[in-house]
């Protein structure tokens, strides 16, 4: 019986890439595989139990369904869209360096707008133009907002920043404040080589602004009036958890901001309502359309994520391989940042991987002689940082189609910088 379990973990394992790397719908393959593992080891009700447990993680749900909630309002305000003018407006004339600064804007900005695709389109829209007329090559235009897609590992709305704040104990903040260093690190790292293959390829000068301006003119971008009122409203939420997160919560008059992410996220909505003046009733339902779109696009990945685990578990590979690594730590910061990067490249994202390998292994990250927080978020960044690096991913096709480049050529230029950025998670967080 156990070398049947063994040969059904490694089967479920191969199928599960095989139909990740095919394109296949990712909670599909998840909740498939795991209940077929589960059958075949005579254990149905693991991936059944882990199903019906995985949809009531209330810290899960609180803080990411709010956050989506709000991002729709931003969206709906177009509040993100005069915060991105209002940052990229004036950086027009900084030349060559707008290229490692578009990249750091875009991280982030990624923070308050986390969503990647979402993030690059908002951001692309205006910067890729500015870095085109100032003589960046397309490839590199392109590239240099998609290396800035990760900044959302520090955003309070991250899907892994709740799971680990479960499994810690410490809030969101907390959990964002601990990691945070590593990730800006990861990120001034993806920027600043990126910076350098820019020189090495030729990507600047003025044939490529000539070469722009021919295309066309009018891409200059017609924005013309960000209102700054507005483009505050994104940042409310965050700037609220940071201070009540930190110590900056004990200045008097600031006590009020020790709140929850569903709480700010309320109040940054009631923000968007006064400044922009839109109708409440609309506003609301945008909010609960980001919330419902959430629970099914992004919570639906944990908890198919969550029957996929059941299943190995029930094979016992899940066990073998705790036991391993608790004698075999070494493995263990290779493990948990190569692997993810390697998914995230292969298939696209970087959430299935990383929130596998957070349910199964990061539980027992005390065990293996980390931290929840260490192994569980260097496993998220390094699939983010992997995703960044793919070009089959949407964030890369929506920068691609932005830049009018091809998605190969971008990822030429970021990838370098992500497998660096990723091997410094290895050797320095972990």
């Amino acid at each position: 019986m156990a070398e049947l379990k063994s040969i059904v973990a490694i089967l479920g394992i191969i199928a599960t890439i095989y139909l990740l790397i095919k394109k296949y719908e990712t909670r599909t393959v998840l909740i498939g595989v795991g209940l077929i593992m589960s059958v075949l080891t005579l254990n149905p009700m693991e991936a059944l139990d882990a199903f019906a447990k995985s949809m009531t993680s209330g810290g899960l749900i609180m803080a990411i369904c709010s956050s989506m909630g709000f991002a729709y309002v931003m969206k709906y305000t177009q509040c993100d869209t005069h915060l991105v003018h209002l940052l990229t407006k004036p950086l027009s004339g900084l030349k060559f360096f707008l290229i490692p600064i578009a990249t750091i804007i875009t991280f982030f900005i990624n923070i308050a707008i986390p969503s990647a695709a979402g993030c690059a389109a908002a951001v692309g829209a205006t910067l890729i133009p500015v870095l085109r007329s100032s003589g960046v090559r397309p490839a590199t235009a392109g590239a240099a907002i998609l290396a800035g897609t990760f900044g959302s590992m520090m955003s309070p709305g991250s899907s892994h920043s709740a799971m680990i704040s479960e499994m810690s104990g410490l809030t969101i903040t907390e959990v964002n404040l601990s990691h945070a260093p590593y990730n800006i690190i990861a990120g001034v790292i993806g920027a600043v080589v990126l910076t350098f293959l820019a020189l090495a390829f030729k990507d600047y000068g003025e044939e490529h602004r000539q070469a722009y301006l021919k295309e066309n003119q009018a891409a200059e971008n017609s924005f013309k009036n960000a209102n700054i009122l507005y483009a505050l409203a994104p940042l409310v939420p965050l700037i609220i958890l940071v201070i009540g997160g930190t110590s900056l919560q004990k200045v008097p008059g600031l006590e009020w901001t020790q709140m929850g992410v569903p709480q700010a996220m309320l109040i940054g909505t009631i923000y968007g309502i006064v400044v922009t003046r839109k109708s409440p009733v609309k506003i609301t339902e945008e909010f609960f359309n980001g919330m419902g779109s959430s629970y099914a696009n992004i919570l639906g990945i944990i908890v198919a994520a969550s029957v996929f685990v059941a299943g190995l578990k029930s094979t016992g590979a899940i066990d073998s391989a705790i036991e391993f690594l608790k004698h075999s730590t070494e493995f263990v910061r290779w493990g948990a940042t190569i692997g993810p990067f390697l998914m995230g490249v292969i298939t696209g994202s970087g959430d299935a991987a990383a929130i596998a390998f957070n349910s199964a292994v990061t539980p027992h990250a005390v065990e293996l002689g980390y931290t929840h927080v260490n192994l569980g978020m260097a496993a998220a960044i390094a699939g983010a940082i992997g995703r960044t690096a793919s070009p089959i991913a949407g964030v890369t096709i929506v920068c691609a189609g932005l830049a009018m480049a091809s998605p190969i050529e971008m990822v030429k230029r970021t990838a370098p910088g992500m497998i660096l950025a990723t091997l410094f998670l290895a050797l320095f967080m972990l």
